[in-house]
Protein backbone atom coordinates (compact mmCIF):
# COMPACT_ATOMS: atom_id res chain seq x y z
CA UNK A 1 0.00 0.00 0.00
CA UNK A 2 1.09 3.33 -0.87
CA UNK A 3 1.64 6.10 2.06
CA UNK A 4 2.39 9.74 1.64
CA UNK A 5 2.72 12.26 4.55
CA UNK A 6 0.80 15.81 5.10
CA UNK A 7 1.73 17.76 7.84
CA UNK A 8 -0.16 21.25 8.86
CA UNK A 9 -0.54 23.29 12.19
CA UNK A 10 -3.97 22.42 12.71
CA UNK A 11 -6.07 19.26 11.22
CA UNK A 12 -9.62 19.70 10.70
CA UNK A 13 -11.45 16.31 9.73
CA UNK A 14 -14.87 17.61 8.17
CA UNK A 15 -15.89 20.35 5.92
CA UNK A 16 -19.21 21.48 7.31
CA UNK A 17 -20.61 24.28 8.96
CA UNK A 18 -18.85 23.24 12.72
CA UNK A 19 -15.33 22.77 10.89
CA UNK A 20 -15.43 24.87 8.24
CA UNK A 21 -16.18 27.96 11.01
CA UNK A 22 -13.18 26.33 13.15
CA UNK A 23 -11.22 26.53 10.06
CA UNK A 24 -11.80 29.89 9.28
CA UNK A 25 -11.32 31.44 12.81
CA UNK A 26 -8.01 29.43 13.04
CA UNK A 27 -6.68 31.57 9.88
CA UNK A 28 -3.62 32.54 9.76
CA UNK A 29 -2.78 29.17 11.20
CA UNK A 30 -1.56 26.77 8.69
CA UNK A 31 -4.70 24.56 8.68
CA UNK A 32 -5.81 21.95 6.83
CA UNK A 33 -9.32 20.81 6.22
CA UNK A 34 -10.36 17.15 5.15
CA UNK A 35 -13.23 16.63 3.03
CA UNK A 36 -14.56 13.21 2.50
CA UNK A 37 -16.28 14.33 -1.02
CA UNK A 38 -15.89 17.60 -2.99
CA UNK A 39 -16.25 20.60 -1.00
CA UNK A 40 -19.90 21.73 -0.50
CA UNK A 41 -21.05 18.13 -0.94
CA UNK A 42 -21.89 15.30 1.34
CA UNK A 43 -22.64 18.16 4.53
CA UNK A 44 -25.55 17.86 6.36
CA UNK A 45 -25.67 21.42 6.75
CA UNK A 46 -26.20 22.04 2.71
CA UNK A 47 -29.53 20.22 3.82
CA UNK A 48 -31.06 21.66 6.90
CA UNK A 49 -34.03 23.74 6.06
CA UNK A 50 -35.68 25.24 9.69
CA UNK A 51 -32.72 27.43 10.47
CA UNK A 52 -30.64 28.94 13.29
CA UNK A 53 -32.34 29.33 16.83
CA UNK A 54 -30.78 32.68 18.23
CA UNK A 55 -33.03 35.28 20.70
CA UNK A 56 -32.43 38.81 18.80
CA UNK A 57 -35.98 39.61 18.90
CA UNK A 58 -37.32 42.52 20.65
CA UNK A 59 -39.69 40.05 22.90
CA UNK A 60 -36.89 37.59 23.76
CA UNK A 61 -33.82 37.32 25.19
CA UNK A 62 -31.21 34.50 25.68
CA UNK A 63 -32.71 33.44 28.96
CA UNK A 64 -35.61 32.64 27.01
CA UNK A 65 -34.03 30.69 24.39
CA UNK A 66 -32.22 29.01 27.81
CA UNK A 67 -35.26 27.47 29.11
CA UNK A 68 -36.68 26.07 26.19
CA UNK A 69 -34.03 24.68 25.37
CA UNK A 70 -33.48 23.25 28.78
CA UNK A 71 -37.22 21.56 28.82
CA UNK A 72 -36.52 20.43 25.32
CA UNK A 73 -33.66 18.28 26.63
CA UNK A 74 -35.69 16.78 29.60
CA UNK A 75 -33.93 17.54 32.61
CA UNK A 76 -30.21 16.48 31.72
CA UNK A 77 -28.60 19.41 29.69
CA UNK A 78 -25.36 21.11 31.02
CA UNK A 79 -26.78 24.01 32.29
CA UNK A 80 -23.27 26.23 31.60
CA UNK A 81 -23.30 25.03 28.18
CA UNK A 82 -26.43 26.07 27.32
CA UNK A 83 -26.01 29.27 28.71
CA UNK A 84 -23.07 29.99 26.71
CA UNK A 85 -25.29 28.67 23.40
CA UNK A 86 -27.78 31.19 23.91
CA UNK A 87 -25.53 33.91 24.97
CA UNK A 88 -23.49 33.55 21.75
CA UNK A 89 -25.94 32.96 19.34
CA UNK A 90 -26.69 36.88 18.60
CA UNK A 91 -22.54 37.69 17.75
CA UNK A 92 -22.68 34.30 15.42
CA UNK A 93 -25.44 35.58 13.16
CA UNK A 94 -24.03 39.03 12.78
CA UNK A 95 -20.92 37.05 11.69
CA UNK A 96 -22.55 35.46 9.14
CA UNK A 97 -24.23 38.75 8.35
CA UNK A 98 -20.68 40.28 7.80
CA UNK A 99 -19.59 36.98 5.84
CA UNK A 100 -22.37 37.78 3.44
CA UNK A 101 -25.22 35.33 4.09
CA UNK A 102 -28.43 36.35 2.65
CA UNK A 103 -31.15 35.87 5.85
CA UNK A 104 -34.82 36.48 4.85
CA UNK A 105 -36.07 39.61 5.91
CA UNK A 106 -39.52 40.95 6.62
CA UNK A 107 -40.95 44.21 4.68
CA UNK A 108 -38.92 46.50 7.31
CA UNK A 109 -35.97 44.85 6.58
CA UNK A 110 -35.63 43.03 9.73
CA UNK A 111 -34.59 39.41 9.85
CA UNK A 112 -37.61 37.46 9.46
CA UNK A 113 -38.10 35.47 12.07
CA UNK A 114 -39.78 32.24 12.18
CA UNK A 115 -41.16 29.83 14.66
CA UNK A 116 -40.43 26.33 15.73
CA UNK A 117 -41.68 23.79 18.26
CA UNK A 118 -41.17 24.41 21.38
CA UNK A 119 -39.82 27.96 21.18
CA UNK A 120 -42.04 30.13 22.74
CA UNK A 121 -40.82 32.63 20.94
CA UNK A 122 -40.02 33.25 17.10
CA UNK A 123 -36.73 33.39 17.05
CA UNK A 124 -35.80 31.10 13.86
CA UNK A 125 -33.60 32.69 11.44
CA UNK A 126 -33.75 31.48 8.12
CA UNK A 127 -32.51 31.77 4.13
CA UNK A 128 -34.22 31.31 1.04
CA UNK A 129 -37.50 30.01 3.06
CA UNK A 130 -36.34 26.63 3.89
CA UNK A 131 -32.35 26.45 1.98
CA UNK A 132 -30.70 27.76 5.35
CA UNK A 133 -28.33 25.48 5.26
CA UNK A 134 -27.74 25.60 1.40
CA UNK A 135 -26.92 29.14 2.22
CA UNK A 136 -24.70 29.20 5.27
CA UNK A 137 -22.97 26.48 3.96
CA UNK A 138 -22.01 28.34 0.35
CA UNK A 139 -20.94 31.31 2.73
CA UNK A 140 -18.70 29.83 4.62
CA UNK A 141 -17.01 27.91 1.86
CA UNK A 142 -16.31 31.58 0.21
CA UNK A 143 -14.44 32.62 2.97
CA UNK A 144 -12.13 29.62 3.27
CA UNK A 145 -11.45 29.39 -0.50
CA UNK A 146 -10.08 33.36 0.18
CA UNK A 147 -7.70 32.62 2.83
CA UNK A 148 -4.54 31.53 1.14
CA UNK A 149 -3.58 29.95 4.98
CA UNK A 150 -6.42 27.48 5.17
CA UNK A 151 -5.78 24.24 2.30
CA UNK A 152 -9.04 21.87 1.91
CA UNK A 153 -7.92 18.52 0.88
CA UNK A 154 -11.07 16.71 -1.02
CA UNK A 155 -12.10 13.67 -1.85
CA UNK A 156 -10.26 11.86 1.10
CA UNK A 157 -11.61 9.33 4.00
CA UNK A 158 -10.26 9.80 7.48
CA UNK A 159 -9.25 6.06 8.89
CA UNK A 160 -8.24 6.71 12.44
CA UNK A 161 -6.45 8.76 14.75
CA UNK A 162 -2.76 8.78 14.83
CA UNK A 163 -2.18 8.43 19.01
CA UNK A 164 0.78 7.73 20.84
CA UNK A 165 0.23 7.49 24.20
CA UNK A 166 -2.46 9.87 25.33
CA UNK A 167 -2.43 12.22 22.41
CA UNK A 168 -3.24 12.27 19.02
CA UNK A 169 -0.88 13.74 16.40
CA UNK A 170 -3.42 13.28 13.43
CA UNK A 171 -5.32 10.77 11.08
CA UNK A 172 -4.36 8.12 8.83
CA UNK A 173 -6.79 8.90 5.92
CA UNK A 174 -7.36 7.25 2.65
CA UNK A 175 -7.40 8.74 -1.07
CA UNK A 176 -10.87 7.60 -1.99
CA UNK A 177 -9.41 7.51 -5.68
CA UNK A 178 -6.17 5.92 -5.46
CA UNK A 179 -6.63 3.87 -2.56
CA UNK A 180 -3.39 5.47 -1.60
CA UNK A 181 -2.96 6.20 2.65
CA UNK A 182 -1.88 9.53 3.63
CA UNK A 183 -0.89 10.47 7.35
CA UNK A 184 -2.17 13.55 7.97
CA UNK A 185 -0.26 14.84 10.55
CA UNK A 186 -1.02 18.06 13.07
CA UNK A 187 -0.28 19.63 16.37
CA UNK A 188 -4.08 20.09 16.85
CA UNK A 189 -7.18 17.78 15.82
CA UNK A 190 -10.43 18.78 15.47
CA UNK A 191 -13.01 16.05 14.51
CA UNK A 192 -16.23 18.00 13.17
CA UNK A 193 -17.68 14.78 10.84
CA UNK A 194 -21.12 14.99 11.43
CA UNK A 195 -24.15 12.64 12.56
CA UNK A 196 -24.88 8.74 12.43
CA UNK A 197 -28.07 8.88 10.40
CA UNK A 198 -26.74 6.49 7.72
CA UNK A 199 -27.03 4.23 11.03
CA UNK A 200 -30.87 3.90 10.24
CA UNK A 201 -33.35 2.52 7.80
CA UNK A 202 -34.77 6.04 7.67
CA UNK A 203 -32.79 9.17 7.88
CA UNK A 204 -32.92 12.28 6.59
CA UNK A 205 -29.39 12.55 6.64
CA UNK A 206 -26.98 12.17 3.38
CA UNK A 207 -25.08 8.92 3.10
CA UNK A 208 -21.49 10.08 4.30
CA UNK A 209 -23.69 10.50 7.77
CA UNK A 210 -21.65 7.24 8.87
CA UNK A 211 -19.98 8.47 12.04
CA UNK A 212 -16.51 8.15 11.29
CA UNK A 213 -15.69 10.64 14.11
CA UNK A 214 -17.78 9.08 16.58
CA UNK A 215 -15.73 5.45 15.65
CA UNK A 216 -11.98 6.99 14.97
CA UNK A 217 -12.13 8.77 18.65
CA UNK A 218 -13.69 5.69 20.34
CA UNK A 219 -11.05 3.29 18.90
CA UNK A 220 -8.44 6.23 20.11
CA UNK A 221 -10.09 5.79 23.82
CA UNK A 222 -11.99 8.97 24.14
CA UNK A 223 -14.85 9.19 26.28
CA UNK A 224 -18.17 9.67 24.82
CA UNK A 225 -21.05 10.39 26.22
CA UNK A 226 -25.12 10.49 25.83
CA UNK A 227 -25.00 7.94 23.21
CA UNK A 228 -28.18 6.55 23.64
CA UNK A 229 -30.26 10.13 22.07
CA UNK A 230 -31.33 9.58 18.85
CA UNK A 231 -33.67 12.20 17.44
CA UNK A 232 -35.55 11.45 14.48
CA UNK A 233 -37.68 14.29 12.77
CA UNK A 234 -41.20 13.53 12.86
CA UNK A 235 -41.86 14.86 8.92
CA UNK A 236 -39.63 13.29 6.55
CA UNK A 237 -41.42 12.93 3.45
CA UNK A 238 -42.35 9.54 2.72
CA UNK A 239 -41.89 8.99 -0.85
CA UNK A 240 -40.10 5.71 -1.47
CA UNK A 241 -36.24 7.93 -1.18
CA UNK A 242 -33.42 7.20 0.82
CA UNK A 243 -32.08 9.17 2.42
CA UNK A 244 -35.48 10.92 3.09
CA UNK A 245 -36.29 14.64 2.23
CA UNK A 246 -37.09 16.42 5.43
CA UNK A 247 -40.48 18.65 5.57
CA UNK A 248 -39.25 21.38 7.75
CA UNK A 249 -40.82 22.07 11.42
CA UNK A 250 -41.21 25.45 10.20
CA UNK A 251 -44.33 24.49 7.99
CA UNK A 252 -46.24 23.00 11.50
CA UNK A 253 -44.60 26.31 12.94
CA UNK A 254 -46.91 28.20 10.11
CA UNK A 255 -49.88 26.12 11.34
CA UNK A 256 -50.06 23.09 9.29
CA UNK A 257 -51.63 20.08 11.01
CA UNK A 258 -50.96 16.53 11.08
CA UNK A 259 -54.12 13.95 9.99
CA UNK A 260 -54.32 10.61 9.59
CA UNK A 261 -56.15 8.90 6.93
CA UNK A 262 -59.30 9.08 8.76
CA UNK A 263 -58.97 12.69 9.08
CA UNK A 264 -58.46 12.42 12.86
CA UNK A 265 -56.17 14.98 14.08
CA UNK A 266 -54.32 13.00 16.39
CA UNK A 267 -52.01 15.09 17.99
CA UNK A 268 -54.68 16.88 20.34
CA UNK A 269 -55.14 14.07 21.92
CA UNK A 270 -51.14 13.66 22.78
CA UNK A 271 -49.87 16.84 23.73
CA UNK A 272 -51.47 20.58 24.63
CA UNK A 273 -49.21 21.65 22.23
CA UNK A 274 -50.58 19.10 19.49
CA UNK A 275 -48.29 19.50 16.30
CA UNK A 276 -45.80 22.14 18.07
CA UNK A 277 -44.89 19.56 21.09
CA UNK A 278 -41.55 18.59 21.44
CA UNK A 279 -40.21 16.42 18.07
CA UNK A 280 -40.11 13.31 20.27
CA UNK A 281 -42.80 13.24 21.12
CA UNK A 282 -44.60 14.09 17.41
CA UNK A 283 -42.37 11.79 16.22
CA UNK A 284 -43.44 8.62 18.41
CA UNK A 285 -47.34 9.45 17.93
CA UNK A 286 -46.94 9.44 14.09
CA UNK A 287 -44.56 6.51 14.22
CA UNK A 288 -47.49 4.67 16.82
CA UNK A 289 -49.91 5.27 14.01
CA UNK A 290 -48.58 3.75 11.02
CA UNK A 291 -47.90 1.00 13.39
CA UNK A 292 -51.82 0.19 13.85
CA UNK A 293 -52.14 0.31 9.72
CA UNK A 294 -52.59 4.50 9.51
CA UNK A 295 -51.16 6.96 6.95
CA UNK A 296 -49.95 10.35 8.03
CA UNK A 297 -50.35 13.58 6.10
CA UNK A 298 -49.67 17.09 6.63
CA UNK A 299 -52.26 19.13 5.77
CA UNK A 300 -50.74 22.79 5.29
CA UNK A 301 -53.79 23.57 2.89
CA UNK A 302 -55.32 25.82 5.28
CA UNK A 303 -52.55 27.57 7.06
CA UNK A 304 -49.83 27.83 4.02
CA UNK A 305 -51.68 26.96 0.70
CA UNK A 306 -50.92 29.19 -2.26
CA UNK A 307 -47.92 30.57 -0.41
CA UNK A 308 -46.33 26.73 -0.13
CA UNK A 309 -43.85 27.23 -3.34
CA UNK A 310 -42.74 30.97 -1.99
CA UNK A 311 -42.36 30.13 2.18
CA UNK A 312 -40.66 26.80 1.57
CA UNK A 313 -39.51 26.30 -2.08
CA UNK A 314 -37.47 22.83 -1.54
CA UNK A 315 -40.04 20.86 0.55
CA UNK A 316 -42.48 22.14 -2.09
CA UNK A 317 -39.97 20.98 -5.37
CA UNK A 318 -39.65 17.42 -3.65
CA UNK A 319 -43.43 17.41 -2.92
CA UNK A 320 -44.32 18.24 -6.98
CA UNK A 321 -41.11 15.60 -8.25
CA UNK A 322 -43.33 13.12 -6.14
CA UNK A 323 -46.38 13.70 -7.82
CA UNK A 324 -47.57 16.03 -4.55
CA UNK A 325 -49.43 19.71 -4.71
CA UNK A 326 -49.17 20.48 -1.03
CA UNK A 327 -51.34 23.74 -1.68
CA UNK A 328 -54.17 21.23 -2.22
CA UNK A 329 -52.75 18.22 -0.83
CA UNK A 330 -51.66 16.63 2.77
CA UNK A 331 -48.09 15.85 2.19
CA UNK A 332 -47.19 11.79 3.17
CA UNK A 333 -44.92 12.19 6.52
CA UNK A 334 -43.12 9.47 8.72
CA UNK A 335 -40.32 9.64 11.44
CA UNK A 336 -36.01 9.31 10.02
CA UNK A 337 -33.14 9.54 11.93
CA UNK A 338 -32.33 12.87 12.18
CA UNK A 339 -29.77 13.90 14.45
CA UNK A 340 -27.58 12.55 17.03
CA UNK A 341 -27.50 14.16 20.79
CA UNK A 342 -24.61 12.08 21.61
CA UNK A 343 -20.54 11.83 20.37
CA UNK A 344 -17.32 12.47 21.62
CA UNK A 345 -17.61 14.13 25.23
CA UNK A 346 -16.21 17.66 24.85
CA UNK A 347 -15.93 20.55 27.79
CA UNK A 348 -16.93 23.73 27.44
CA UNK A 349 -14.17 24.46 24.63
CA UNK A 350 -14.87 21.23 22.68
CA UNK A 351 -11.49 19.64 23.98
CA UNK A 352 -12.10 15.64 24.43
CA UNK A 353 -10.50 13.73 26.90
CA UNK A 354 -7.58 12.45 24.34
CA UNK A 355 -4.96 15.46 24.04
CA UNK A 356 -4.63 17.74 21.86
CA UNK A 357 -7.75 16.05 20.30
CA UNK A 358 -11.26 18.50 20.01
CA UNK A 359 -14.54 18.28 18.29
CA UNK A 360 -17.91 19.99 17.48
CA UNK A 361 -20.61 20.07 15.88
CA UNK A 362 -23.04 17.30 15.39
CA UNK A 363 -19.70 14.33 16.15
CA UNK A 364 -19.53 16.00 19.94
CA UNK A 365 -21.51 15.80 22.94
CA UNK A 366 -21.50 19.31 24.41
CA UNK A 367 -24.34 18.43 26.53
CA UNK A 368 -26.48 21.02 25.55
CA UNK A 369 -28.92 19.74 23.75
CA UNK A 370 -29.90 16.76 26.71
CA UNK A 371 -31.90 14.34 25.96
CA UNK A 372 -33.55 15.98 22.78
CA UNK A 373 -32.50 18.82 20.83
CA UNK A 374 -34.41 21.59 20.51
CA UNK A 375 -35.60 22.68 16.75
CA UNK A 376 -32.63 24.82 14.99
CA UNK A 377 -29.96 24.46 17.63
CA UNK A 378 -27.76 22.13 16.17
CA UNK A 379 -26.69 24.98 13.35
CA UNK A 380 -26.27 26.99 16.44
CA UNK A 381 -24.54 24.95 18.35
CA UNK A 382 -21.85 24.06 14.80
CA UNK A 383 -21.43 27.68 14.56
CA UNK A 384 -20.88 28.28 18.26
CA UNK A 385 -18.14 25.74 19.01
CA UNK A 386 -16.56 25.70 15.75
CA UNK A 387 -15.69 29.37 17.17
CA UNK A 388 -14.61 28.28 20.71
CA UNK A 389 -12.99 25.44 19.35
CA UNK A 390 -10.44 27.67 17.27
CA UNK A 391 -10.13 30.10 19.95
CA UNK A 392 -8.89 27.74 22.07
CA UNK A 393 -6.41 26.07 20.02
CA UNK A 394 -5.20 29.51 18.51
CA UNK A 395 -4.63 30.16 22.57
CA UNK A 396 -2.85 27.02 23.87
CA UNK A 397 -1.75 24.64 20.69
CA UNK A 398 2.04 24.69 20.67
CA UNK A 399 4.02 22.09 17.98
CA UNK A 400 4.21 18.50 19.48
CA UNK A 401 8.20 17.78 20.87
CA UNK A 402 8.38 14.49 18.95
CA UNK A 403 6.56 12.71 16.59
CA UNK A 404 5.28 9.06 16.63
CA UNK A 405 5.82 6.36 14.64
CA UNK A 406 4.16 5.78 11.66
CA UNK A 407 2.76 2.91 10.56
CA UNK A 408 0.02 1.68 7.71
CA UNK A 409 0.19 -2.29 9.49
CA UNK A 410 -4.05 -2.93 10.24
CA UNK A 411 -5.54 -0.80 7.35
CA UNK A 412 -7.56 -3.14 5.75
CA UNK A 413 -8.53 -2.31 1.64
CA UNK A 414 -11.27 -2.12 0.19
CA UNK A 415 -11.36 -5.81 -1.80
CA UNK A 416 -14.60 -6.87 -0.16
CA UNK A 417 -17.39 -7.38 -2.61
CA UNK A 418 -19.91 -4.55 -2.75
CA UNK A 419 -22.42 -6.63 -2.59
CA UNK A 420 -21.65 -8.51 1.10
CA UNK A 421 -20.91 -4.73 2.07
CA UNK A 422 -24.64 -3.66 0.77
CA UNK A 423 -26.58 -6.64 2.43
CA UNK A 424 -24.70 -5.97 5.41
CA UNK A 425 -25.20 -2.60 5.81
CA UNK A 426 -28.84 -2.93 4.97
CA UNK A 427 -29.23 -5.65 7.63
CA UNK A 428 -27.47 -2.94 10.21
CA UNK A 429 -29.85 -0.50 9.34
CA UNK A 430 -32.98 -2.74 9.45
CA UNK A 431 -32.13 -4.08 13.06
CA UNK A 432 -31.14 -0.54 14.19
CA UNK A 433 -34.33 1.16 12.84
CA UNK A 434 -36.57 -2.01 14.52
CA UNK A 435 -35.06 -2.34 17.64
CA UNK A 436 -32.94 1.38 18.55
CA UNK A 437 -35.11 3.46 17.11
CA UNK A 438 -38.35 5.19 18.40
CA UNK A 439 -39.38 2.62 20.82
CA UNK A 440 -37.05 0.34 22.67
CA UNK A 441 -37.03 -2.83 25.14
CA UNK A 442 -34.39 -4.95 26.69
CA UNK A 443 -34.96 -7.74 24.46
CA UNK A 444 -34.98 -5.83 21.06
CA UNK A 445 -32.07 -4.22 22.52
CA UNK A 446 -30.40 -7.58 23.33
CA UNK A 447 -31.51 -8.89 19.95
CA UNK A 448 -29.82 -6.13 18.27
CA UNK A 449 -26.57 -5.95 19.79
CA UNK A 450 -26.18 -10.25 18.81
CA UNK A 451 -26.56 -8.90 15.26
CA UNK A 452 -24.49 -6.16 15.80
CA UNK A 453 -21.65 -8.64 16.84
CA UNK A 454 -22.81 -11.46 13.71
CA UNK A 455 -21.71 -8.50 11.42
CA UNK A 456 -19.01 -7.40 12.64
CA UNK A 457 -17.36 -11.06 13.16
CA UNK A 458 -18.18 -11.36 9.31
CA UNK A 459 -15.60 -9.88 6.19
CA UNK A 460 -17.47 -7.46 5.09
CA UNK A 461 -16.93 -4.96 8.03
CA UNK A 462 -13.98 -4.27 6.87
CA UNK A 463 -15.10 -1.89 4.75
CA UNK A 464 -14.16 1.46 6.57
CA UNK A 465 -17.67 3.11 6.78
CA UNK A 466 -19.35 0.11 7.66
CA UNK A 467 -16.54 -0.84 10.24
CA UNK A 468 -17.64 2.60 11.68
CA UNK A 469 -21.20 2.32 11.69
CA UNK A 470 -20.80 -1.09 13.37
CA UNK A 471 -19.01 0.88 16.27
CA UNK A 472 -21.69 3.41 17.00
CA UNK A 473 -24.39 1.21 16.27
CA UNK A 474 -23.17 -0.97 19.25
CA UNK A 475 -22.13 2.08 21.53
CA UNK A 476 -25.71 3.59 21.14
CA UNK A 477 -27.41 0.26 21.65
CA UNK A 478 -25.30 -0.69 24.51
CA UNK A 479 -25.94 2.80 26.39
CA UNK A 480 -30.12 2.55 25.26
CA UNK A 481 -29.88 -1.10 27.36
CA UNK A 482 -28.10 0.82 29.97
CA UNK A 483 -31.12 3.26 30.50
CA UNK A 484 -33.83 1.51 31.90
CA UNK A 485 -36.27 4.68 31.89
CA UNK A 486 -37.81 6.84 29.32
CA UNK A 487 -36.45 10.23 28.22
CA UNK A 488 -36.64 12.60 25.77
CA UNK A 489 -35.55 10.95 22.36
CA UNK A 490 -34.81 7.75 24.44
CA UNK A 491 -38.24 5.68 25.00
CA UNK A 492 -38.04 2.17 26.69
CA UNK A 493 -41.93 1.16 26.07
CA UNK A 494 -40.69 -1.88 29.37
CA UNK A 495 -39.26 1.26 31.09
CA UNK A 496 -42.03 4.37 30.29
CA UNK A 497 -41.57 6.15 33.04
CA UNK A 498 -39.13 8.81 33.21
CA UNK A 499 -36.94 7.87 36.97
CA UNK A 500 -35.16 10.71 38.98
CA UNK A 501 -32.27 7.91 39.55
CA UNK A 502 -31.11 8.63 35.76
CA UNK A 503 -31.98 12.47 35.80
CA UNK A 504 -28.16 12.82 34.31
CA UNK A 505 -25.82 12.54 31.53
CA UNK A 506 -24.12 9.00 30.68
CA UNK A 507 -20.68 8.42 29.37
CA UNK A 508 -18.92 5.65 28.11
CA UNK A 509 -16.21 4.25 26.24
CA UNK A 510 -15.37 1.60 23.69
CA UNK A 511 -14.80 -1.60 25.89
CA UNK A 512 -13.32 -3.57 23.37
CA UNK A 513 -10.84 -2.77 20.15
CA UNK A 514 -12.86 -3.09 16.96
Amino acid sequence: MTESQHKSEVLVVGAGIAGLMAALKLAPMRVAVLCKTSLGQGAATDWAQGGIAAAIGKDDSPRLHAIDTQVAGAGINDRQIVEILTRDAPARIEELLELGAAFDRDDAGELALGREAAHQRRRIVKAGGDATGHEILKTLIEAVRSHPSIEVVENVTALDAIVDGDRAYGVYARDNASGDLIAFRSDAVVLATGGIGRLYRYTTNPVQATGDGIAIAARAGALLADMEFVQFHPTALAIGRDPMPLVTEAVRGEGAVLVNDLGERFMLGVHPDAELAPRDVVARAIFEQLGAGRTVGLDARAAVGARFPEMFPTVFGFCIAAGIDPRVQNVPVAPAAHYHMGGIAVDEWGRASLGRLWACGETSATGVHGANRLASNSLLEALVYGSRVAADIAGSVTPHGREPRLSVEGFATESVRSVDRAQALSDLRNVMYANVGLIRTERGLREALLRIGELDAGDAAAANELRNLLVVGRLIAEAALARPESRGSHYRSDYPRTEEAFAKRSFTRLRTPA
